[in-house]
């Protein structure tokens, strides 16, 4: 059944539900971006998936054995139901038959998926919310949403990092030297830091403060057990419509904002002018042609939008649009096996990019620079990059950043953008 509430802000009832096991929070948090419109609480999933292998066939064949339910009419959002988790970076890369040195994080899977039925549909703008599910569970869901439970600060959090500026600088030079060589033409570099899991501290506070400090259109927190993902990333990675047009928006190059709004549409300005910014940006959006080419129509591949710059809490970002139109009797799993990892976060060219990300990087990134998102009972898909996300497992926590390098690219600067990025998930508890 479909039943309009009384309106409550998303984050309000997200605090209600936020102990609610296998709670998956999508979270438009961004304010003035028109990706921000919907946010959706999914509760009670009907059957959970953790991925180890071959997540595309796996997932295919998990929601099909679900039996879905109808369209419902009058739901306003395009979310109508259906799985809604992630497919970690480590995961894809196997996928792709990249091998590792390193082990997979303990405690962590390789990908998540919920099936979820029951959902809350917010649209902050009109101040509307809707409940989609059993009629038998709406009263309880409508009196839990009247409750104003408070969640637990976040404590100072024992951030250490993995690798110092100084060996940042000897793997970046490394990464040029294999630039110099032909191997490839970008990489995308990533520094990670770990910290000791406060005992008792729920994942919900966190995500809630992550969400003051940088409030993001793919904002998500999902959870279940003890491992889960704090999300705000701004980052959309592919939305694929149930008629099958197709979008992917990378982000590359990067400024930092500024208090002083003429510093700041300064180095807007700046940003967008930039020949290095502009060309590792251009790399990135034709090897995101070429990984669309392989299940879009031809002729339907184009870039209606290169070079804009959209500007979020600690940065702006030059973001282009890669558009298509999938080939018939292809689907959002022939979609997700065709680009992850995402061309954004790996380089160019992809496979050689991942080699040597592995060689250079101290650890695994586990869900980290993966793919979080919802696939419809329809056959619609929004997803995001899992960037500027808190892993968090039953004992520890992980934060990491980073960012393409070129022949150009200095190791100072890129260190110091990567730590603009991680900024707000280093500051949780301060």
């Amino acid at each position: 059944m479909i039943a309009e509430l009384p309106y409550l802000p998303p984050e309000a009832a997200f605090a209600a539900f936020a102990d609610t096991p296998g709670l998956a929070f999508l979270d438009s948090a961004a304010t003035g971006d028109p990706r921000s419109r919907v946010s959706y609480l999914c509760l009670s999933p009907r059957a959970t998936l953790r991925l180890e292998a071959d997540p595309y066939a796996t997932l295919r064949h998990w929601m099909a054995s679900h039996e879905p339910p109808p369209r419902p009419e009058g739901w306003p959002f395009p979310f109508a139901g259906g799985a809604v988790g992630w497919i970690g970076y480590d995961l894809a890369r196997e996928v792709a038959c990249v091998p590792s040195r390193f082990a997979p994080m303990p405690g962590l899977p390789g990908g998540w998926f919920g099936l979820y039925t029951t959902l809350l549909g917010f649209d902050p703008e009109a101040r509307r919310l809707f409940y989609l599910g059993p009629a038998e569970d709406l009263p309880g869901i409508a009196a839990r949403l009247q409750t104003t439970p408070a969640l637990p600060p976040v404590p100072p959090l024992r951030w250490a990092p993995e690798m110092s500026r100084e060996t940042y600088r000897e793997a970046h030079e490394r990464l040029r030297a294999y630039i110099a060589a032909g191997d490839i033409y970008q990489a995308n570099l990533t520094l990670r830091f770990i910290a000791p899991r406060p005992e008792g501290l729920p994942l919900a506070a966190m995500h809630m403060a992550l969400r003051r400090l940088s409030p993001a259109p793919f904002a998500a927190c999902l959870q279940h057990g003890g491992f889960g993902l704090a999300c705000a990333s701004p980052e959309r990675f592919l939305r694929l419509t149930a008629d099958g047009s197709v979008e992917t928006r990378p982000i590359k190059g990067t400024a930092a904002r500024s208090d002083d709004p003429d510093d700041d549409a300064t180095a807007a300005a700046a940003l967008h002018a930039s020949p290095k910014e502009r060309a590792e940006n251009l790399m990135i959006t034709d090897l995101l042609r070429n990984d669309l080419g392989q299940v879009c129509q031809i002729g339907s591949v184009a870039v209606p939008e290169l070079w804009a710059v959209e500007s979020y809490a600690q940065a702006h970002h030059l973001v282009s649009a890669v558009t298509g139109r999938l080939k018939p009797g292809l689907d959002a799993f022939d979609l997700l096996a065709a680009t992850l990892p995402g061309g954004s976060i790996t380089g160019a060219p992809k496979r050689r990019a991942m080699q040597i990300i592995d060689e250079l990087e101290a650890g695994p990134r586990g869900a980290y620079c993966g793919a979080l998102a919802w696939i419809g009972f329809d056959g619609a898909m929004d997803s995001a990059i899992i960037i500027r996300t808190l892993t968090a497992t039953a004992d520890t926590l992980y934060a990491q950043a980073g960012g393409g390098i070129t022949w150009d690219s200095v190791a100072e600067a890129e260190y110091d953008e990567a730590m603009v990025k991680i900024s707000p998930l280093l500051a949780l508890g301060q």
